[in-house]
C-alpha cells in the first residue's frame, strides 16, 4: 500500500497550483484515512465536517483506498465526524485548519474500540503529542490490544467447551475448558465447568478396569469446584455440585458439609440440594442416608413432588414381611405415594406410585387428586 505521507503529496500537487493563490483568501483543507472495525481501509464512509466558530457545514466519501480530501474549506475551528450507514461512529472535535498544510484527521475504529477497551481516550491530534505520551498511548493501546485478544480466545475456548460438553463429549470439553483456565485462571466459571466435564467423564467409566481412571476424573472434578469456589466462595450451586461430586467419590461426610453451606448460602435452593443428594445416596444403595436427604428436602419445600416420590421408594428398601407373607412398608411409605400423586397426578411417576400402590394393597385416594388448601401453603 502506497505510504500516506506519499499518497498525500499526490493528491495535493495537482491542486497546488489553484490553492497558492487562494491560499491569500484564508481557505485550507482536511484530509485523512479511515479504517474500519476490521483495521482494512474504508470505502464509502461518509466525512461530515461541520465548522464550530460560525455556521458551515460539509460533506464527502472516501475513495476506494479509505482516503477523503476536502478542499476550500475557510479556515476555521471544525467537528469532523465519521458516519457510517447513518450512524455516527467516530469524530473530532475542535480541529483548527492550517494554510500552509493539510490538516489530517484520521479514523481507526479498531483502535478506537481498543482505547476504549482500555479506557484511554484517543488524543484529538496524535501528531501534536510528545514522544513520551506518544509511548505511553502507544503502550495502552498495545495491552488493550493485547487484552482483547487475550478475550477473544478465552471465549473462543469456553464455548468449544460448552458446545461439547452440550454433546456429551466430555474428553472435548474438558480440552477446551482447561485451555481457557490456562489463559486465564481467575475465571471462577471456567473451573466449574472443567469440574462439571470431569464429574460426568468419571460417570462413564463404570467398567471394572476403569476404577483407577474414574478415581482420577473425580479428583480432578472437585480440585475444579474447590478453585471455583475459592474464587467465587458464595456460589451456592458450586457448593451443590461439589457435594455431589464428593458423594459419587463416597465421601459422604465432606459432601454433608458443603451441602449444609449451599442451604446457608441459598436457602430457596437447599431442597434441590438435599434432593439430589438423596438420589445419589440412593444409587449408592444408601438408603439411610437417602431417606434423611428426601426428608430435608422436604422440610424445605413440602410440595416438592418428586422428592415425595423418591422417599417412599427409599422407604420401600426397609420394607418387611408378615407372617401372612404380605409386605409391610416402613410407617409413612404409602403416605408419601398418596402426596406425590396429589401434588403431580400426571408427572413422570404418576403410574409408578400407583401400581406400587396396588402392590402394597392400597388404593389411589382420589380426593388427592387436587390440591387441598392446606398442600397449597408454603
Amino acid at each position: 500500500m502506497m505510504p500516506a505521507r506519499l499518497r498525500r503529496l499526490l493528491v495535493a500537487l495537482p491542486v497546488t497550483l489553484f490553492f497558492a493563490a487562494a491560499c491569500w483568501g484564508q481557505t485550507t483543507m482536511i484530509e485523512g484515512d479511515v479504517k474500519g472495525e476490521d483495521g482494512k481501509l474504508l470505502k464509502d464512509a461518509v466525512i461530515k465536517i461541520d465548522r464550530i466558530d460560525q455556521k458551515g457545514t460539509y460533506k464527502t466519501k472516501t475513495d476506494k483506498k479509505g482516503h477523503y480530501v476536502y478542499a476550500g474549506l475557510p479556515m476555521g475551528k471544525y467537528k469532523v465526524t465519521l458516519t457510517i450507514d447513518g450512524v455516527d461512529k467516530d469524530a473530532m472535535d475542535g480541529v483548527v485548519t492550517k494554510t500552509s498544510e493539510p490538516s489530517d484527521v484520521n479514523f481507526d475504529l479498531k483502535e478506537k474500540a481498543a482505547a476504549n477497551a482500555a479506557g484511554v481516550a484517543v488524543p484529538a491530534q496524535e501528531k501534536n503529542m510528545t514522544p513520551e505520551a506518544r509511548a505511553e498511548y502507544e503502550r495502552k493501546l498495545k495491552e488493550a490490544a493485547d487484552q482483547l485478544a487475550k478475550n477473544k480466545a478465552l471465549n473462543d475456548a469456553f464455548n468449544a467447551g460448552k458446545s461439547a460438553a452440550d454433546a456429551k463429549m466430555w474428553a472435548d470439553a474438558i480440552q477446551n475448558f482447561q485451555k481457557a483456565s490456562e489463559i486465564d485462571p481467575t475465571q471462577h466459571v471456567v473451573w466449574a465447568n472443567l469440574a462439571d466435564a470431569y464429574v460426568n467423564l468419571a460417570a462413564t467409566k463404570i467398567a471394572p478396569d476403569q476404577k483407577d481412571e474414574q478415581k482420577q476424573d473425580y479428583e480432578k472434578g472437585m480440585a475444579g469446584y474447590q478453585k471455583a469456589i475459592e474464587l467465587s466462595p458464595s456460589d451456592a450451586v458450586y457448593h451443590m455440585n461439589y457435594a455431589l461430586a464428593l458423594a459419587k467419590a463416597g465421601k459422604m461426610p465432606e459432601s454433608q458439609e458443603e451441602l449444609n453451606k449451599a442451604a446457608q448460602l441459598d436457602p430457596a435452593q437447599s431442597a434441590k440440594a438435599y434432593y439430589n443428594l438423596g438420589a445419589v445416596l440412593t444409587n449408592a444403595n444408601q438408603n439411610d442416608g437417602a431417606i434423611e436427604a428426601f426428608k430435608k428436602a422436604l422440610s424445605v419445600d413440602p410440595n416438592y413432588a418428586e422428592a415425595h416420590y423418591q422417599l417412599a421408594i427409599a422407604l420401600m428398601s426397609k420394607m418387611t414381611t408378615g407372617p401372612d407373607g404380605k409386605p409391610i412398608p416402613p410407617p409413612g411409605t404409602t403416605d408419601e405415594f398418596q402426596k406425590y400423586l396429589q401434588l403431580a397426578p400426571n408427572g413422570p411417576n404418576a403410574q409408578s406410585a400407583k401400581e406400587l400402590l396396588a402392590a402394597l394393597g392400597q388404593t389411589v385416594e382420589t380426593q388427592f387428586s387436587k390440591p387441598t388448601p392446606a398442600t397449597k401453603k408454603k
